[in-house]
């Protein structure tokens, strides 16, 4: 008699993983709108990435709504989904979404920046030279920190979510 596994979605730690993995990815650089009647790479091959990386993990383990192409509607969506900013004074949880201020880009455009906090005074985000996600500094030496944001589902102690994962696979390895 084969007993079905309980299997308990770990969303603190598959959040942290996906993001820790995502180091280098290309999957980020494009992302394309029609503006006025042209195609349009709208990331600018990867220069812009930062809101679409950073919303398409978040949205990707349901902790937003959908994936964003700029800062403030990730942002705005950060907030209506039950995340709440953090005072900065104080070291992040490590999971943070973290809003660094507006700077300069090509052409003289402003952009704020967005990424997450891993610890140790390290963040992941956006390289806007490379085009992919990277390990930098929380602390930048060109931009403050605007706002830091947090989710109570990735408290450590709360490491389930009531969604359901498939046991495909799980139950495959039983059959074997």
């Amino acid at each position: 008699m084969n007993k079905k596994p309980s299997v308990k979605f770990l969303l603190r730690d598959s959040y942290l993983a996906v993001i820790n993995n995502s180091i280098g990815t290309r999957m980020y650089r494009n992302l394309y709108a029609e503006v006025d009647n042209v195609v349009t790479d709208v990331s600018h091959d990867g220069e812009l990435s930062c809101a679409y990386f950073v919303s398409s993990v978040l949205a990707a383990l349901g902790l937003i709504k959908k994936s964003h192409a700029v800062v403030s509607s990730t942002v705005k969506d950060l907030q209506e989904s039950g995340w709440h900013e953090v005072p900065a004074a104080h070291e992040p949880p490590i999971g943070s979404v973290v809003v660094w201020e507006n700077a300069a880009f090509s052409g003289g455009e402003l952009h704020r920046h967005i990424g997450f906090y891993i610890g140790n005074g390290n963040a992941i985000s956006n390289d806007q030279k490379t085009g992919c996600p990277n390990k930098h500094s929380l602390q930048s030496a060109t931009r403050n920190i605007e706002s830091i944001f947090w989710h109570p589902k990735l408290e450590a102690s709360q490491t389930t979510d009531e969604r359901t994962i498939s046991l495909h696979s799980v139950e495959q390895k039983q059959l074997v």
